[in-house]
């Protein structure tokens, strides 16, 4: 005969494993990436108008990237992670239709801005950021 903790807590993962099972078979999504989707345009006088993510960090382009293809690989990416969202929600001044995804040469997937992949620079630490603009000449912010 099973110890009463133990059918406790046998009851607790049944209850949990249903809760989940049930919320992925609705098409749930988790409620921390609602916002995540939104790609957003800030403004500066130094660079103008640029896109962000959701939460303020800078989207960047870079110049040796061509058309649906990334040129940045290795430590490049480590300085310049890709941005990636399944779905983008444009901002005003923005189309859905300017927004894609690319798969990269390493297998990831990155989203595209009229193409062209797009990143965020590791040297920005806080919303509005736009310490990678002009970076050796090569990176720029993403204009709408």
């Amino acid at each position: 005969m099973p110890a009463r903790g133990s059918a406790r807590l046998t009851t607790a993962l049944v209850t949990a494993a249903a809760t989940l099972a049930l919320g992925l078979a609705v098409g749930a999504r988790p409620l921390a990436r609602a916002a995540d989707d939104s790609v957003k345009v800030a403004s500066k006088p130094e660079v103008g108008s640029y896109l962000t993510d959701a939460a303020g960090r800078t989207l960047y382009l870079f110049k040796k990237d061509t058309q649906g293809k990334s040129a940045c690989a290795g430590d490049c990416v480590t300085l310049w992670p890709i941005f990636f969202r399944e779905r983008v929600q444009p901002a005003a001044g923005t189309k859905s239709t300017d927004f894609g995804t690319i798969t990269r040469q390493d297998g990831k997937k990155q989203t595209t801005y009229k193409g062209l992949p797009l990143y965020y620079f590791s040297g920005d630490h806080a919303p509005s950021d736009t310490k990678g603009q002009g970076f050796k000449d090569l990176w720029v912010v993403a204009s709408p």
